[in-house]
Order: C-alpha cells, then structure tokens, then sequence
C-alpha cells in the first residue's frame, strides 16, 4: 500500500479470536479475502500470564504455541498478495516471536520486514510501586512474592509506528483488542491519534471484528431460534472500512456462519461494561450511537461510534500464584442417579473433613442438575438417566489438591452403588487482577528484526 495514496477502501480480515482457534478460516480469508491486513487476536487476561511462565522456563518461549503453524500457513499467501499481518501473537515475548517468523520468513524465502512491539511488560514497575488492585482494594504488597507478571494494555501507536516504517508483519504481547485494528485503519487513511471521532468509530470496528467466528455465527447459535448454517465451516469475518470510518461486516460467499445485524448486536455488547464509556487505551469510545444496518445477506454496515480523550492511566494485568485445584469426578447411571450421586458428594465432604484437608473454596456439584444454577431449579423434566458427580476445591498446598481427588476415586469401592470412569486431576491456580498505571510509567517502542 503506497502510502502517499489513501485507499477509498480498507479491507481487514479476522485471522483468530483467540490461542487456539482454527487456522483453516485464516487461510481461506488470506487467499480468497483480498485483503488489506489479516489480524490474529490471541490473547486473554489469563494467557499471558501463563505465557510469562513458560518464559520464566525458557527465555526463548512465551510466544503464542500456534505462531509457527499460522505463519507457516498463511505466510506464502500473504506476501504473494500483498497482505500485512498484525497479530499479539507475541505475549510475553514479542522479540522471540519476531525471530521465530523471522526464521520461517527465511526458510520460506519471502521479502517480509518484520517488527516487534514491546514495553507492555510493566512487572519492574509493578513490583516496585505501591499500587492498589482495582477488583479487591488490596495492596499488591501482599502479593508481592506470588507475582510472575505485568502487562500493561498498550494501545495502538506502537504498532502504527511499525507500519508506517514499512513492516509486513506486527507481533506484539499485551495490546488492547481493538488496537490491533485500529492500528492499521489509522497507518492505511492517515488519521491523527486524537481524532476521537475516528478513533471511537475505529474502536467499534476493532470490537466487532476481534473474536473472529462470534459475529459470523460462532457462539450466537441456538436451534430452533437462531440458525447459522454451516458452522463446521465457520468463515471469519472480514471488514470493509472506509475512510470516513463506515465499516461493512462481511464473510467470504462460499464459507460457513451468517453475518447479520443479529450477529453484530450481540457482539457489540460483548464484555463491555459501560457502552457510553468504553475505556481503551487510544480513546474512551462511545458505542450509544452507533447504527446497524442490513445492506443485503452477509452484508452489515455499521456507523455512528463515536469517542473522547482516553484517561492517563494503563490498566495492567497482573498474574499471581493462588493455590492449587484439586478436582475429582464420578459418573452415575440408572434409576437413582442423582441420589446417588448426592450420597457419594455428602461422603466426600465427610471425608475431607476427617482427614484435614483444608481449601480455601470447595464446590460439589451433579453434573446434569445444579452445577451451573444451584437448587434454584430442581429437576423440571424428570429425573435424568446419568449424572456425574464432581468435587473441586481451591487449597494452598498441593498435597492436600491431590487428597480431593483420591477421595473421589475411593468411591469406587467406598461409595455408592455403580460409580464408574472416576478421574482426578490438580492444577496450580493463576489468579489474574488488575492495576493502573500513569501513562507516563509505560513507554512502548517496536523494533525491527534482521531476516
């Protein structure tokens, strides 16, 4: 893209929506889609800081462990046809996943410049300053010594600054969502970084467009009153910008999942909390006014976000140790199930407390009949033909984690009559709050790899 001639037309395509998402509608939007920029958005509050553990490990990981399937993939489409990635597909370590696409972009022989985005890692800063944790009060002194990470929510000028010095493909770690698509709306028309409006109408964009499949159908099914054809073959959706900021949601003609303004309202309240206030680190956005208009099927045109001056703090995620999960299940069949399957919890609770086992939180629940609602419900339809019972509880030692689960399994022989396929397992919690930071205190700069 010349970028001395400002396009009449902006097509973004969503690569994924998360780690672990399919890499088959990346490929097909990279080939067919034709367009401008593919962005992979793959981080959540708790990935990264798993991310900063394997890192901790090894300092040559903490990258997202699909990066080389993904590059792999779309790379020879992409530079054949012109089309820059930007992804935060580097989590905790944006330089290592620069050099791991650097090293592919070699293998593969391509002509890409590659540019990493850092300075979200905020964990010296954190550490040293007497913040408060948003969600708690608490000071994050007492946390201190369980800390293993702080990334702050940059926003989109680094990565803004990488495309207007020529990269192909962006890795960053912690950027807000809509950043990433913001970013390349702002490189591509020329927008200033306080045009509010643009901003807040980018940011509407960026919102619609990060978790990929959701406003193509993913995640808004429901038979019988929501019908999405074709969903083992979901496209992923691709935005049509323009420069005054009107966007059209679209989805490539021959793949799977539907585009309507059904799909795009639901996504637009997604995991927001206030729509007059949507706080990012680029513009507080205002999604009040915004408009939702079927063109023609497939076809949605959205406008009317509108945006101010963002506020002078970071948000950072914080990852802190906290304890263990121990959990173990049993399956009951047959006539009596349920009731079974209560006796075999009552045994358990019993259990723990005779051999001392403390947690911190315990849940026992029947699979099938109050673990997600509690007893507010009862049995509406009859009693069901299988339950399974599960017990999981928070404790701060690992010995006693494993105790939970070796009392599930002790009903086998211990327990109600027809228990069957126990299992067990423990795992060390990652707790995850947040902090603000003054702006001033996070300095975000992106660097250049040599291919």
């Amino acid at each position: 893209m010349n970028p001395l001639v400002k396009p009449r037309l902006v097509r973004l395509g969503a690569g994924a929506g998360y780690s672990g998402d399919r890499i088959e509608p990346a490929v097909e939007l990279a080939t067919h889609g034709e367009l401008d920029f593919l962005i992979f958005e793959c981080l959540a509050e708790r990935t990264i800081a798993i991310a900063q553990q394997g890192r901790r490990k090894d300092l040559q990981q903490g990258y997202d462990p699909l990066l080389e399937a993904r590059m792999r993939a779309v790379l020879p489409i992409a530079a054949s046809k012109g089309v820059r990635i930007v992804s935060n597909m580097g989590a905790a370590n944006p330089l290592a996943a620069a050099q791991k696409t650097a090293q592919i972009v070699r293998e593969l022989g391509l002509p890409l410049k590659i540019a990493a985005v850092t300075g979200d890692d905020v964990l010296d800063a954190v550490l040293k300053g007497a913040w408060l944790f948003e969600e708690t009060g608490e000071g994050i002194i007492k946390y201190r010594d369980r800390i293993v990470s702080a990334n702050a929510y940059l926003g989109a000028t680094p990565i803004v600054g990488a495309l207007d010095a020529g990269a192909d493909i962006v890795l960053t770690g912690r950027v807000a969502d809509p950043s990433l698509f913001t970013a390349p709306l702002i490189h591509a028309f020329g927008w200033r970084m306080d045009d509010w409006p643009a901003l807040g109408q980018a940011t509407v964009i960026g919102h619609l467009l990060e978790c990929a499949g959701q406003v193509t159908g993913g995640y808004f099914a429901d038979p019988g009153f929501k019908h999405v054809p074709d969903l083992a073959r979901l496209g992923f959706p691709i935005g049509e910008v323009a420069a005054d900021g009107t966007v059209t949601v679209t989805k490539l003609a021959h793949a799977g999942g539907r585009v309507s303004a059904a799909t795009c309202k639901e996504q637009l309240l997604y995991e927001i909390q206030d729509p007059a206030r949507y706080l990012q680190p680029d513009v507080v956005a205002d999604f009040t006014g915004v408009e939702i208009i079927e063109d023609a099927p497939d076809r949605v045109r959205v406008v009317g976000g509108r945006g101010s001056a963002p506020t002078q703090t970071f948000k950072v995620s914080v990852g802190y140790l906290d304890g263990f999960i121990g959990e173990g299940q049993i399956s009951y069949g047959g006539p009596g199930a349920t009731a079974r399957a209560g006796l075999a919890l009552d045994i358990v609770r019993k259990r723990l407390e005779l051999t001392g086992v403390r947690t911190d939180e315990l849940r026992l629940d029947i699979i099938g009949v109050d673990s997600l609602y509690g007893n507010t419900l009862g049995l509406t339809v009859g009693e069901p033909p299988e339950v399974r019972a599960r017990v999981a509880g928070r404790t701060a030692s690992i010995a006693d984690a494993w105790r939970i689960g070796d009392e599930v399994e002790t009903l086998y022989t211990n327990g109600p009559a027809g228990g069957g396929a126990a299992t067990k397992s423990v795992r060390e919690v990652l707790a995850v709050q947040s902090v603000l930071l003054p702006r001033e205190i996070v300095q975000p700069t992106f660097t250049f790899v040599e291919i």
